[in-house]
């Protein structure tokens, strides 16, 4: 993965003057042995953890005293592809003096529980630190499922406010991010979202990312779980690919050919699906020109002594929620659906490959 954003990657309180605090400095509750507080956001490009991050550090930066460094790793197709942002905060008498990816963090966020299934993403979590996860599990859960030894760890259903408040998971999380870290103010944070989308969108709009905000911070599920004593941190995991410029084939020799089997984009989903109605449906095939990563399953068929081509669901596994689908279906066979509320085991078509 390339850094994106290196440069000015630090903002410094000293640069913003009229911003300051009296002589009021703030500090933060635990430190590496660099003086630095550090978060960790795993998310998906297209979810907003970038501008989180930024929006939280210029919280702490201009409207709290403190010195502050993000930047976010992230892959060169970026939005669906996993990213992660990463924060370092300070007092602000003190410089940051360090820009690589923050490997131990004490507060990790996870905004889709998918990206266990491809990335190390609990990676160098330190002894009792803060886990974040956007899912509607349950503390307990969360920690059976990312196999976590202890610490104290939040579920907060994001995607359910993200449904009902119609506002991206960006400004959900960053409510549960100043409530878990116990010293990054709502006051703070409302003002950086304010600045950072306050000439982007509507007044509504930004009322309810407001509200998606507050949400974040008192909806959460916690729980404290006992750290191992002999446990320091868990074990840092460095993914790599299993060809490299050391071992690739001699004359390009493409040893694993690409294909779409084993693709799973479910975690670009944003709360909501497509929903087919098979009563509705005239079988026209606009779906499958509309959708860009064929979800929809078409098997041939015999109807009045001939062959045709009959649409028999959605594979769930490949579609990302885009609802082009939904734009394009002229008979309204398609509609809009709430995920948390479907059981896709059962209404997902599976692709005969």
């Amino acid at each position: 993965m390339g850094f994106k954003g290196l440069g000015n990657r630090t903002l410094l309180f000293s640069q913003f003057p009229e911003k300051a605090c009296g002589d009021i400095m703030i500090d933060v509750p635990y430190k590496n042995e660099f003086g630095y507080y550090e978060i960790r956001m795993e998310a998906i490009g297209g979810m907003g953890a970038n501008l989180a991050g930024k929006m939280l550090t210029e919280a702490a930066v201009i409207h709290m005293g403190m010195n502050g460094a993000t930047f976010s790793s992230y892959g060169s197709e970026k939005t669906g592809t996993p990213l992660k942002a990463f924060i370092r905060l300070c007092r602000g008498d003190q410089e940051i003096e360090i820009g690589g990816p923050v490997m131990e963090p004490h507060l990790l966020v996870v905004f889709h529980t998918i990206l266990k299934k491809v990335l190390p993403v609990t990676s160098g979590l330190l002894k009792d630190g803060i886990v974040i996860v956007n899912s509607d599990m349950t503390p307990s859960e969360a920690k059976e499922y990312f196999n976590l030894p202890g610490g104290h760890i939040y579920t907060i259903d994001g995607w359910k406010i993200v449904v009902e408040e119609n506002v991206r998971i960006n400004t959900v999380i960053m409510g549960s991010v100043a409530k878990a870290s116990g010293f990054i103010t709502a006051d703070a944070c409302k003002k950086a979202i304010s600045t950072g989308l306050g000439k982007k969108v509507s007044k509504a709009v930004l009322e309810a990312n407001m509200k998606g905000f507050d949400r974040g911070m008192s909806e959460m599920k916690y729980e404290h779980y006992q750290w191992p004593d002999n446990l320091e941190k868990i074990p840092i995991a460095i993914s790599k690919q299993d060809i490299g410029y050391e071992n690739a084939p001699i004359g390009g020799v493409i040893v694993n050919p690409g294909n779409t089997i084993g693709r799973d984009v479910s975690g670009s989903r944003t709360g909501k699906i497509p929903v087919w109605n098979m009563e509705k449906c005239i079988h026209c095939g606009m779906c499958e020109l509309a959708c860009p990563d064929f979800c929809f399953t078409f098997e041939l068929d015999t109807k009045d002594g001939k062959e045709l081509m009959f649409n028999r669901g959605i594979d769930y596994q490949y579609c990302k929620g885009c609802l082009k689908c939904v734009s394009v279906c002229p008979k309204e066979a398609l509609t809009v659906g709430v995920e948390a509320e479907h059981d896709l085991a059962k209404i997902s078509h599976k692709k005969k490959f």
